[in-house]
């Protein structure tokens, strides 16, 4: 089957994710998932969940591309593009990432600062005297 593209998103982070049939590499900024993540075994298996699920983690290779937000906001962006992507690459894999959850994007933002306020919601100290 031929290159599968898809884009996911989280927070300010973008992941750019092609998946193709292959023997299960992962390269992410041209790193490894070890090597991009270090020792952040819970975003590791964040990452991996959509392809432990379809039962494809040997099966695929994914080349993605991350930019902004952080780490963690990219591993979720990354999560969620795999996922897409897995999709797009075969359909009947939706009525299994559907239940999890893993389609749905986060849409949690960080809320803008209002004037007269010191951050979002947070007010400048009230002295009576």
């Amino acid at each position: 089957m031929a290159k599968v593209y898809a884009t996911g998103k989280r927070k300010s982070a973008i992941a750019k994710v092609w998946i193709e049939a292959g023997s299960g590499e992962m390269s992410i900024n041209g790193k490894s998932l070890d090597e991009w993540l270090g020792g952040r075994e819970t975003l590791k298996m964040k990452v991996r969940l959509p392809l432990n699920a379809t039962k494809q983690l040997e099966s695929v290779n994914i080349k993605a591309a991350t930019l902004g937000g952080g780490v963690s906001a990219q591993a979720d962006a990354l999560k969620h593009g795999i996922t897409k992507a897995l999709v797009a690459y075969e359909p009947s894999f939706r009525t299994i990432l559907k239940p999890l959850g893993l389609l749905t994007r986060d849409s949690r933002v960080v809320e803008r600062k209002k004037y007269g306020r010191k951050k979002a919601r947070r007010s400048p100290q009230f002295s009576k005297r």
